[in-house]
């Protein structure tokens, strides 16, 4: 039988030790980046577009993300071409979160893969686990929404502000609420 390292049961959404050698390195890594990548000031466009693919594990040609921005791990993150994330915006990439072409996010959204066992007993011993997110192209998601661990969300969905997105979201939507509900087709 094949031994799983912790980052390994981390990416397959299984139970895992974020107290892990390898883990905490890799944290430590995306914490310098991120707040180096947040010192570079707004003028320097090329340097920061540099430092932003440099900390994020895949990204198109045309990617922007305003300051401050935070994340666990930052590799584990994939956006597409022409991504735009605004201010505060906070991705907690301790699984993979992958988003679309085209997509915006609003100021203060948070995208969180990142979740705590139910039972008391498994979350006493420390152990966590992380449930990817992929966001389809052309989303627009407002200001202040959450996006939680182990949602997918469609192309061309527009998540309104406030929302809580719960579950996974059809393409073509407009979605609002806590929990995020479909309130129109388009």
């Amino acid at each position: 039988m094949e031994v799983k390292t912790e980052r390994e049961k981390m990416l397959a959404g299984e139970l895992y030790s974020p107290e892990d050698s390898e883990l905490h390195a890799l944290h430590l890594l995306a914490e310098k980046r991120f707040e180096k990548y947040n010192k570079i000031p707004a003028r320097k466009v090329k340097k920061r577009e540099k430092s932003i693919k440099k900390l994020f594990g895949k990204t198109g040609e045309k990617v922007r993300v305003e300051t401050p921005f935070y994340c666990d791990y930052g590799c584990n993150i994939e956006v597409g071409e022409n991504f735009f994330a605004n201010y505060g915006c906070i991705i907690l990439d301790v699984n993979k979160v992958k988003i679309g072409k085209n997509c915006m996010l609003a100021p203060n959204v948070g995208i969180y893969s990142a979740t705590h066992p139910v039972k008391a007993e498994e979350r006493y011993n420390g152990v966590e686990l992380g449930l990817s997110i992929t966001i389809g192209d052309n989303c627009w998601i407002g200001a202040g929404a959450i996006i939680c661990p182990g949602v997918s969300i469609g192309d061309n969905v527009v998540v309104g502000a406030g929302s809580v997105v719960v579950k996974d979201v059809p393409s073509d939507t407009v979605v609002a609420g806590n929990p995020a509900k479909v309130i129109r087709k388009l």
